[in-house]
């Protein structure tokens, strides 16, 4: 197996509260992540190394093993067949590659070597590496010098400096194998005494009566902004899940134009996208336009060559009477960058920006 497997098979995971990584199994049909890194969330989105998402749904967790499995319905068989290492087949010193998405940047591998192949931990055995490992990269695979997978990547060790850990192969064996028959439909959690996959919420096993872990059935509540936010994807014909970038941001193409929407230091709601780039050559019609031009209520500004189409309200003037306005001019942008990208290019001679589709569709 190539190295160009893992860029193919490891995935972004992300969700209003955060991102982190997962990988695909295909003899299963399923991704793997942590627990933690979907805790609270039924349906997230999974972004591949080209930042295509895919909706998924979170059918099992077993918080005891801080694992989770999702399941899409997107036809994945194309993509290469991970292979998972034989048990306890790592020696100290050992080579590890650790791959991801460290703080939600693009997908990373790093390198490093095998501290201890069964650190005990928390009433737990991990797999211990000096490879750098970062918030984001939970959930991610762990690889042998075969590209094996030989764990599954936590980093919420955070008092470790300069260690990863990683969840041991035969624990995410012992999960799968644990599985019979699948319910990919429905949220199920696994007991982690008798291993009964549980979908209604109970605070005890009803099998052996073992109490549940505390808040395992319950959902994350998005706040009033964020509801606000996605009513507004959503009149843009996006699923405002797959649109998630983390807390208080979203991301996401409509047309052949990337729009970003955050929140700037607690106070201000931006909406903006990156159009175009300017020519290399005759800019002086460009800026002309670009100072001439009434754009309200949006703003045109550069930032080396790159040209943006920005919105900002300040989140105090979101008010019951100004939320309808507001909401029109955030669709209204990402329509007006999508038509204005070809504009500038065929009036000007800009090019797309480099985080454009130009093979999208509206």
């Amino acid at each position: 197996m190539e190295q160009n497997t893992i860029f193919q098979t490891v995935f972004k995971v992300s969700h209003s509260g955060g991102s982190g990584s997962c990988f695909y199994l295909k003899s299963h049909d399923l991704f793997v992540t942590n627990y933690h890194v979907v805790e609270g969330y039924r349906r997230v989105a999974l972004l591949d190394n080209r930042r295509n998402p895919y909706p998924a749904r979170v059918v099992v967790v077993n918080p005891q093993l801080d694992l989770a499995l999702l399941a899409t319905d997107h036809d994945f068989s194309a993509l290469p067949e991970l292979t998972l290492a034989d048990n306890d087949s790592l020696a100290i010193g050992g080579k590890i590659c650790v791959a991801g998405y460290p703080y939600g940047m693009p997908f990373t591998i790093t390198e490093g070597s095998v501290s201890a192949p069964r650190q005990l931990m928390e009433g737990q055995y991990y797999l211990q590496t000096d490879a750098a490992v970062n918030p984001g990269n939970s959930g991610g695979p762990m690889f042998n010098e075969r590209y094996e997978v030989v764990g599954v990547t936590v980093s919420k060790f955070t008092q470790a400096d300069n260690m990863g850990f990683g969840i041991r192969v035969e624990t995410l064996r012992q999960l799968l194998e644990s599985l019979g028959e699948l319910d990919r439909t429905h949220y199920q959690v696994q007991c982690g005494s008798c291993d009964e996959l549980i979908a209604d919420e109970e605070e005890y096993c009803p099998s052996c009566g073992d109490k549940l872990s505390e808040g395992v059935f319950k959902q994350h509540e998005e706040s009033a902004l964020c509801q606000f936010v996605e009513s507004a994807i959503r009149a843009m014909g996006i699923d405002p899940i797959l649109a998630r970038d983390g807390y208080d941001s979203w991301l996401f193409h409509k047309g052949s134009s990337e729009i970003r929407i955050f929140v700037y230091e607690d106070a201000y709601l931006f909406s903006t996208s990156p159009i175009n780039l300017l020519p290399k050559r005759n800019v002086e019609p460009v800026l002309d336009y670009m100072l001439s031009e009434d754009f309200g209520p949006y703003k045109m500004g550069i930032e080396g060559r790159q040209i943006y189409l920005a919105y900002r309200i300040h989140l105090s003037d979101i008010t019951p009477e100004s939320e309808e306005e507001i909401r029109r001019n955030i669709v209204q942008l990402a329509l007006r960058a999508d038509e204005m990208d070809n504009m500038m290019i065929e009036r000007f001679g800009c090019e797309f920006s480099e985080y454009s589709k130009t093979d999208a569709h509206s």
